[in-house]
């Protein structure tokens, strides 16, 4: 049993992202005048999804396998398309994350007051596909949801961001369209080929009936289709821009939980339908991975853009999680969804300190113009060391385990790898131990600096609710990863049969 009882006859999964989508609809009536009363109502709802995510993951059983609160609908019957819900370990962890995010995000957006109506529908509607995408599945519904989460994106950076923002809103949305491209081609693939008519994934990961080699044509589709959206390399060169470009609760989100939905599909998607192209393909995206883990750290390095910082350090982070994943193995597959988390919730709350409390204050982001922060900000510095120390994988933090899960997992498949792998830990700690000295430690490069405004409530809470996060977790990782490891297991082991009988 959880550790709460909840009547399974209530759809709790549906009215996690309805909570949602409902408010972005009640925006739309209130009157523009009214920005106060958005807000409340934005940040309201996002409050209640997160309490509705907690709610089933502590409701969850862990001794039971499979998955839980399964809803069931015949959507589209003549053609096998469900309204098809359910979660396990994986999307648990994954819904927590998106409940955190967004509801630190919402905080951090009570500075919006221009089209103030129409940010906060979208952001809403971005974040109810997340969900979405979470729980589902069906295939078909899965990418419905999917596309619910990316097109927003565009609006959102192009209308509210900066920084080249119409550029860096339509660099995100040609790659990500082309991954979408990819990956509905090869659920169409998977859909075809098995023969069963149904995008059911549970049915279809039951019954594979799909050939090896119709595998091997399909699987890098699909798995290269999602990866666009996780950063992976070569085509990671979309996140960095759209990370500077977008405004910070975007930022968050984006780096937070989006570029999670990539690896999320990988996973969910390609990996766990298609276990003999998994097999041959796999080690290939493994060595593509080494690109984003050690050159995403180097040039993060060369950055003197804070928001660039974090841009290339996720690429490089988010390279750990495709390695993970890469790998196959249970423990490596248990880390790459712990990163997931971990990361998740450190940049949103690097984000949250450089793009809410320095830039909108300073008005700058470059390295060589800031400096002295720490005696104006105390608690930004303190907030910024604290998710430095989970980047650089230090013990007591969410990215220590993550990392520690990671590496035993890649080098059980690939020793090789995992030693080349490594050496982005010192450049991570390195460029982390340099945005810090020269944002708060440093002389004071502009004397306007020492009389900045100060932070708002809202900043203190959704910061403290982030870092108190990663330092749980880096504490008592263990809520955490029983869960995961119960969701990963059927994967990891069919993987595992299809290796095993493939020698």
């Amino acid at each position: 049993m959880g550790l709460i009882t909840i009547s399974t006859d209530i759809p709790w999964l549906s009215l996690i992202w309805l909570s949602l989508l409902v408010p972005s609809v009640l925006i739309a009536f209130i009157p523009d005048t009214q920005q106060q009363l958005m807000r409340i109502v934005g940040t309201g709802f996002a409050f209640i999804s997160l309490v509705l995510s907690l709610l089933i993951f502590f409701a969850y059983d862990p001794k039971v396998a499979g998955f839980q609160f399964v809803e069931r609908l015949d959507w589209i019957p003549q053609i096998g398309i469900t309204y098809l819900l359910g979660v396990d370990g994986i999307s648990l962890a994954m819904l927590v994350l998106n409940g955190v995010v967004i509801f630190t995000g919402s905080l951090m957006s009570w500075n919006i007051e221009s089209r103030a109506k129409e940010y906060w529908i979208w952001l809403l509607l971005l974040t109810t596909g997340v969900y979405g995408v979470f729980v589902s599945l069906d295939l078909f519904l899965f990418f419905v949801f999917y596309e619910l989460a990316v097109l927003p994106m565009y609006l959102l950076i192009g209308i509210w961001g900066s920084t080249r923002k119409e550029y860096g809103a339509m660099k995100l949305t040609l790659f990500l369209m082309a991954g979408s491209a990819m990956a509905i081609i090869g659920m169409l693939g998977i859909y075809f080929q098995t023969g069963l008519r149904t995008f059911d994934m549970i049915a279809l990961a039951r019954n594979v009936t799909m050939s090896a080699e119709y595998q091997r044509i399909f699987f890098p589709l699909l798995f290269l289709g999602f990866a666009v959206l996780s950063g992976m390399f070569p085509f990671h060169t979309w996140s960095p821009t759209g990370h500077v470009a977008a405004p910070t609760a975007v930022s968050m989100l984006h780096a937070g939980v989006l570029m999670k939905l990539g690896a999320y599909g990988c996973l969910r998607a390609a990996m766990w339908l298609m276990p003999e192209g998994a097999r041959d393909w796999l080690p290939i995206m493994a060595v593509l991975t080494i690109l984003n883990v050690v050159y995403g750290a180097t040039i993060a390095m060369a950055q003197r853009d804070a928001k660039f910082i974090i841009g290339y350090s996720s690429v490089s982070h988010m390279g750990l999680v495709m390695m993970a994943l890469a790998s196959g193995t249970q423990i490596g597959l248990l880390g790459a969804v712990l990163q997931m988390f971990a990361h998740g919730i450190m940049t949103a709350l690097f984000f949250s300190v450089v793009g809410r409390m320095i830039y909108e204050r300073t008005h700058t982001r470059q390295l060589p113009e800031l400096g002295g922060l720490g005696r104006v900000m105390p608690f930004a510095a303190v907030m910024f060391i604290l998710g430095g120390l989970s980047s650089m994988g230090m013990p007591g933090f969410a990215g220590f385990w993550a990392e520690f899960a990671i590496f035993i997992g890649v080098w059980e498949r690939y020793p090789l790898i995992a030693v080349i792998a490594a050496l982005s830990i010192p450049i991570t700690g390195a460029y982390i131990l340099r945005a810090v000295y020269s944002v708060f430690f440093d002389e004071v490069k502009n004397p306007e600096f020492l009389n900045l405004p100060k932070l708002t409530w809202q900043e203190y809470s959704g910061a403290l609710i982030l870092a108190s996060i990663l330092i749980l977790v880096g504490i008592y990782p263990g809520f955490l990863t029983d869960m995961i490891n119960m969701g990963v297991a059927p994967i990891a082991q069919q993987l595992n049969d299809v290796i095993v009988a493939g020698r």
